[in-house]
């Protein structure tokens, strides 16, 4: 058989099979002689074709032959059905194991043929009324029968098909016949066609330059259609695809970006100056880490520090304030930022006092924040954080609830639910709520508000302005979109560097 052969040997015998073929073709390669007297053919075995087909597409890289695919669907015997063609049908079996005066039983009808033929034969042998029921066994009917299972399978064995579909169905329904996928291949001489093979050379080496080998050697032609290796190259990281098209959208609505490069803040940029009171359990070392070296900074405006201390202390812009001894060292104590809310207050603060006035202004960040928290499977000790941040004036809750439905329309994300909540620097507060299809329940995906007056006076904005501020995980939503269950496999030392590189882009 073909797949026994090397594919040079097959090679050889293709070419010296063409050299000789009626119009230089080979009509079928089923029928390719592997031996001198002829007796030996390549056969229609699907492993067998394909080590011919090896054979010829080497042959064909060289264009020494040209080649078509030939498919055929014939229907072939099952292995039941050969041994039936041979042996006869079941039927046919039980009445021959029968006498025409004395009843067998069926245990001994078993005993000669089988239990399975027996079951089968017994029946289809009494609907051809060949046997029939005597006492407690079973007699011939007739002297002779024509069994026609046997004839049907011998003529789809010897045709590939029956005459009569009725039939053919007959014999798939009982399993003794299917089928079967073939493919064999035509064969005509190429341009460069040779009786004998000759070796190819892929390179031009120093060594055929130097002997004038490569004047009369044959180069293989180059394959363009063949993909190359690929280059190693850097990936971007699944957090990094998702920031991106995070960005694309702010940019398509008109937002700008603030700088986050600032990971260190002070109390006051990161707490106070969003009205986050210096009792609050957010600064306690359990949540917040403190930086030992340098321990403060006194970074921010004095005048605006006074106003901020103020209206902790006594209120202010409507308020009562907290009625507590404000602290100047807990407020200059460096932390690593919490939120980064800290970059929204101070770029509000730049707007406020600008030259000119302020103007109303959309704003986002995305970067990485810390929180003092347990590492598991949904939390670390760092995250990025997307925050957002709309000021004009006139704003109203309403407004900020359209804009989110629109914000996470984009995304793909609709039909939200809000729910009330409470954040020390935004009043009315809204918890984000969207169905996940895959949990089958409602999961929070966002927080949002309005910020107090008692933070955005004090930095001089105009009492009609509202601000409207909003914010999520970067990680969340990149875990969903990357089906990654576990955040340790999203960051970390234990994150594979096949899972970066292979990470398809992210559209919203």
């Amino acid at each position: 058989m073909a797949s026994q052969l090397g594919s040079e040997s097959l090679q050889a015998l293709v070419l010296a099979a063409l050299d000789i073929a009626k119009n230089a073709t080979i009509h079928d390669t089923r029928q390719l002689a592997l031996s001198p007297d002829g007796k030996t053919l390549a056969g229609d075995a699907p492993e067998d074709q394909l080590a011919v087909k090896g054979a010829l597409d080497s042959l064909a890289l060289k264009e020494m032959v040209v080649i078509k695919i030939n498919t055929l669907e014939p229907h072939v015997l099952t292995a039941e059905g050969l041994s039936l063609s041979q042996t006869g049908s079941q039927e046919y079996q039980v009445w021959s194991a029968l006498d025409k005066t004395t009843p067998t039983t069926i245990k001994d009808i078993e005993a000669k043929v089988g239990k399975d033929t027996a079951k089968i034969g017994q029946g289809k042998a009494m609907k051809n009324k060949w046997v029939g029921k005597q006492g407690d066994g079973f007699v011939r009917l007739v002297e002779d029968v024509k069994d026609e299972t046997k004839e049907q399978l011998l003529e789809v064995q010897n045709t590939g098909v029956h005459a009569t579909a009725a039939v053919l169905n007959d014999l798939k329904k009982r399993k003794l016949v299917e089928k079967k996928k073939l493919f064999y291949y035509s064969v005509t001489k190429g341009p460069e066609f040779s009786a004998t093979l000759q070796k190819q050379e892929a390179d031009l080496t120093v060594e055929l330059l130097q002997s004038g080998a490569w004047e009369k050697a044959s180069f293989k032609k180059y394959n363009f259609n063949a993909e190359g290796v690929a280059p190693d190259s850097g990936a971007l990281h699944p957090l990094m695809k998702v920031r991106e098209e995070f960005r694309n959208i702010f940019f398509e609505m008109g937002f700008s970006e603030m700088p986050t490069n600032r990971f260190v803040e002070s109390g006051f940029w990161n707490f106070d100056s969003l009205f986050v009171p210096q009792q609050h359990p957010a600064r306690e070392v359990q949540d917040t880490f403190y930086i030992k070296d340098p321990i403060e900074s006194t970074g921010y405006p004095k005048d605006y520090y006074e106003r901020v201390r103020k209206v902790h202390e006594t209120g202010g812009f409507g308020s009562v304030g907290y009625k507590y001894p404000f602290s100047a060292p807990e407020t200059s104590r460096l932390v690593l930022r919490t939120h980064t809310t800290a970059v929204s207050s101070a770029m509000l603060y730049e707007i406020a006092n600008q030259p000119g006035g302020f103007k109303p202004a959309k704003l986002f960040s995305i970067d990485r924040v810390f929180r003092n928290e347990a590492v598991d499977a949904t939390h670390l000790a760092e995250f990025h954080q997307v925050e957002g941040v709309i000021a004009d004036y006139g704003l109203t809750l309403g407004d900020l609830i359209g804009f989110m439905e629109i914000f996470f329309a984009k995304m793909g994300i609709t039909g939200l639910r809000f729910k009330p909540a409470y954040n020390p620097y935004t009043e009315p507060s809204l918890e984000i709520f969207s169905y996940h299809e895959g949990l089958k329940k409602w999961v929070e995906i966002g927080n949002s508000g309005m910020f107090r007056p008692e933070m955005l006076e004090p930095m001089g904005l105009p009492k009609d302005v509202r601000v409207h501020g909003w914010g999520l995980s970067l990680e969340r939503p990149t875990m969903i979109r990357y089906g990654i269950s576990n955040i340790r496999d999203l960051l970390g030392h234990k994150v594979p560097l096949a899972m970066i590189e292979k990470s398809a882009a992210v559209r919203f």
